[in-house]
Formats: structure tokens, sequence, C-alpha cells
């Protein structure tokens, strides 16, 4: 009877029963995709209009740019120190994680409470707390003449400006990578060991390669917010270390070329999308190979 009453029931009612799920769905997130529209999209597609259009249509901007030896060593220069932020965050980063999966849960929740600490305070607080620091005759400037280095200079460097970005990075760094070691069966270590691995061959060949997604995802997060900063530089650095946000602002602010600040977010864009899809690339490539091994 139940097989019969399944042959002759409409076969419409299945499909209906899928568009009312959808559409149930779709009006439960319309709010959010309403906001993310007119907070992302919209401005977002209004600055690509104007890359092409303003101040008149065509690749103009475009060509300005690559055409432009100032436009091309801002880039070159915000590229060169988003990188050197990721990496430098990334190592500490990663060592700050490790400990935090090796020691016990109050510590552990210390350790969170200290890396989230950059969350609970203003930007600007915090970099005016570094010019302070990292002055001339500062506490940092008197602590290394207590050493054998002598006096150092970090304000208005490029060095200045990379502890500072780091600093302000390392949650970013720091929570995907945790949550990706905390999943670590660490009984694969003994393993290794067991079978007369040296330690420092079983991090690299057992535990660095599990550990990949969680610094990947560290990676693209910290490198792609380190493209967007503006405060930081203006305050710590020099003309010398400036970034394209503050080369966008002079196109804006007081030239009013909206369009070529336009082309110029257009190509951080591509440049972080290019990122983004390497680094899918990697972890599709990497699961199809684990997927594989673990088939035979």
């Amino acid at each position: 009877m139940q097989l019969d009453h399944q042959l002759t029931k409409p076969p419409t009612a299945g499909l209906a029963r899928r568009l009312g799920t959808a559409v149930r769905v779709y009006t439960g997130v319309s709010p959010a995709l309403i906001a993310v529209g007119l907070a992302f999209l919209y401005p977002t597609a209004l600055l690509i209009w104007l890359s092409f259009t303003d101040p008149q249509p065509g690749l103009g901007n475009y060509t300005a740019i690559f055409s432009d030896s100032l436009a091309m060593t801002v880039i070159a220069r915000t590229l060169r120190m988003a990188g050197t932020v990721t990496v430098v965050t990334a190592l500490l980063a990663y060592a700050y994680a490790y400990v935090m999966t090796a020691v016990g849960a109050r510590m552990r929740a210390v350790m969170l409470v200290l890396v989230l600490m950059p969350f609970w305070t203003s930007l600007m607080a915090r970099t005016f707390a570094w010019v302070v620091l990292l002055q001339e005759r500062g506490p940092v400037d008197d602590l290394f003449s207590l050493t054998p280095i002598g006096s150092v200079e970090l304000l208005g460097t490029t060095t200045g400006v990379t502890i500072a970005m780091t600093q302000v990075m390392m949650p970013f760094f720091v929570l995907p990578l945790f949550a990706s070691l905390r999943g670590i069966d660490r009984r694969l270590i003994d393993a290794a060991l067991g079978m007369g691995a040296r330690p420092i061959v079983a991090f690299f060949k057992v535990y660095l390669p599990l550990s990949l997604p969680g610094i990947l995802a560290g990676a693209a997060m910290v490198f792609t917010l380190s493209l967007g900063f503006y405060v930081t530089p203006e305050l710590l650095g020099t003309p010398r270390e400036s970034m394209v946000a503050r080369l966008m602002a002079s196109k804006v602010d007081p030239l009013l070329q909206f369009g070529a600040a336009g082309a110029l977010a257009v190509v951080v864009l591509l440049i972080t999308l290019a990122l983004l899809g390497v680094i899918l690339t990697v972890l599709r490539v990497r699961g199809g190979v684990e997927t594989t091994g673990g088939s035979k």
C-alpha cells in the first residue's frame, strides 16, 4: 500500500516541497544578503564602475597606474610589507598557538585572553602607544642601550612599522592556527618517534603538514588585512613606508580622482583574489592527495 501511494503521488509534489524549502531559506537569509549587498557589493561595484568611467570611459586609470613609477613602487612596497608581516606573524603565531595546545585549560584561557586583548583596544591607542615605546630615548631604546647592541632607531623605520603591524595581526593568525593545531592527534607524533624518527623530523614530516590548513588560513587573513593598513604606517613610518591605502587617500583628497583611487582598489582586490585562489588550489590539491593516499 505504501509503495502504491508513492507511485500515485503527483510528481510535482517533491518539486513544490523543494521550492517551499528554498523560499523559506532565502527568506531567512535575505536580511543578511541585503546588508552585505549594501555594505560591500554596492560600494565595490561603484568603485569598479568609477575606475572605468571617471574622468572618461576607458582603461586610462589602469594604464596610468602601470606607467606611473611612484604607483608601482608603492604597490610593490605594500606587497613586500604585507609579505614580511605575514611571515613574522606566522613564526610568532605558530609558536604561540603550539604552546596553547600543550598547556592546561587555565593557562590556555590566560593565553587566549592575552591574544584577544588587541581586539579590545582602539587601533589609534595602540599605534600611539607604539610611538611612545619606539621613539628615541623611549623604553625600547633605553632597554637596548643596556645591551651590547646599543641604542636603536625604530620609530620612522620599516622595522618599527613591521613590529606594530605584527602585533595588530597576531590574533588573526593565532586563532585559526590554534583551531587547526588543536585537532591534530599527537599520537601520530608518538608513532613517528616510535618508528625511529628524530623529533625535528617528526615535526616537519608529520605535524607541520597537518597544520598546513591553519597556516594558509591565517596567512591569507593576515596578508589580505595588511594590504589595507593606513594609520600604522602613517604614524610610525615616513613617506618611505607609505602603503597603497595612503596613495588612494591622496588621489581622493585633495585631487578628487575617484577613478584613479578606484583603479588602485581594483588592483589590490585582484591581488587578494589571486592569493585566495592559490590557497584554495593548494588546499584542493592537498585534499586530493590525502584522499588518494587514504584509499590505497
